[in-house]
């Protein structure tokens, strides 16, 4: 089956938003129009339609910016559209000057295959205008979108549509246990000033790491990976993208880390002050670079390192670093002496892996999730590209399975 494909602009109405007169728009009066502000695509309920707005315009003098409803609304001005969000309007509205809507037109295109095909769009790259961003009817127009029978975008809308929704169950599950956990900290050991306090050097070693740009070593090097701020999350690492440094067996040596290090990093943005997260050996070797702390633990028959991580990302935590940092025009940072005095709560071994069995019990279902996630975006991806390929309608026109 060959495929049929429309301009965006022979099938869809579009339109831009625009600034309304003083005057024009009152809080709060029912049986006006919504106005749908940038803002909104941030509130929404979901990552599909806009549910909320909290302003209605009587009588909108901008007849052009006022959409009838059953539209796919999207940022056309400024930064907003590097968020690259798309979300449905069900109800007429009036847009502010950084959206635009795109309406189907009855009879030839389905609302929810729009939106699913805009799903694929990226709308930074179809942007003209460098230093203001602006998006607009002659960018989107010309776009070619495939264009199967009527009823058969309403199966593909339907399908993506309930694997999209399969996703969005499992990162809710995720975040659900990610509270989970976060009350069986609060349960066990409650307010952390009440606690009998440590110097953090007292029951740890704390060491920086590898500086960039140094003077290489003379003699044999060799390429290692090394963990810069961006690796290192809260409670998590990033390793989409790891950077390697040459080292000396010397400098291996002495940066390596080890299965438990706890790292954190000394700042840059107030909400990078004292990130960190436990190294469990996701990588067969790996050093970090001087703007990461490495806090390794002397006894862990005193301290496991699972409930110090915690502790240092807890709220008592942040409030120490954000106190005793070093602070400049929106930076902030700490130094290893500050580290060192970081007064750690002790708690006793037994309470604290108590701890670690019941957080390792919820992080194993989230290691399940995350699978099963991962094997769900991979199917959505796939069932996009043959959506809009034309390959999952020939699938249907056979009778075969999708």
């Amino acid at each position: 089956m060959t495929a049929s494909q429309a301009p965006l602009g022979d099938v869809a109405d579009f339109y831009a938003g625009a600034s309304l007169q003083e005057g024009e728009v009152w809080d709060n009066q029912e049986g006006g129009y919504l106005l749908t502000r940038v803002s909104d695509m941030n509130r929404a309920g979901n990552e599909r339609c806009i549910l909320s707005a909290r302003q209605w315009s009587a009588d909108p003098g901008q007849k052009s910016a006022t959409c009838p409803g059953d539209a796919i609304v999207i940022p056309k001005r400024g930064g907003a559209i590097g968020t690259n969000k798309k979300r449905i309007l069900r109800r007429p509205a009036v847009l502010d000057p950084n959206l635009m809507a795109v309406k189907p037109r009855e009879g030839v295109l389905d609302l929810d295959y729009l939106h699913q095909w805009f799903l694929t769009i990226n709308l930074a790259k179809l942007a003209s205008g460098s230093s203001v961003p602006q998006l607009n009817k002659k960018d989107l127009g010309p776009l070619h979108i495939p264009l199967p029978p009527l009823a058969r975008q309403k199966r593909i809308a339907a399908v993506l549509d309930q694997v999209d929704t399969l996703r969005a169950k499992r990162r809710e599950a995720i975040g659900l246990l990610d509270d989970l956990a976060q009350s069986i900290f609060l349960d066990m050991f409650g307010n952390l000033q009440a606690t009998g306090k440590v110097p953090l050097s007292s029951v740890a070693n704390i060491a920086s790491g590898i500086t960039k740009g140094r003077k290489e070593p003379s003699g044999e090097l060799q390429g290692v990976p090394y963990l810069a701020v961006a690796n290192v999350q809260d409670r998590k690492l990033n390793l989409s993208m790891v950077k390697e440094i040459s080292v000396s067996a010397a400098e291996l040596e002495r940066f390596k880390l080890r299965s438990e290090d706890l790292l954190l990093t000394e700042g840059g943005d107030p909400d990078k002050l004292g990130r960190g997260t436990l190294w469990r050996e996701e990588l067969p070797v790996c050093i970090h670079q001087n703007h990461v702390f490495r806090v390794r633990v002397m006894d862990r028959e005193e301290i496991d390192p699972v409930y110090l991580s915690w502790v240092m990302s807890s709220r008592y935590g942040k409030s120490y670093f954000l106190r005793i940092a070093k602070q400049t025009t929106g930076i902030a940072s700490i130094n290893k002496t500050q580290l060192g005095d970081f007064p750690l709560p002790v708690s006793p071994i037994v309470r604290q892996r108590e701890f670690r069995s019941r957080i390792e019990g919820v992080q194993a279902h989230q290691r399940a999730h995350r699978t099963h996630l991962a094997a769900l975006d991979e199917l959505f991806t796939s069932l996009q590209h043959r959506a809009f390929s034309g390959t999952l309608w020939d699938h249907e026109a056979t009778g075969e399975s999708a």
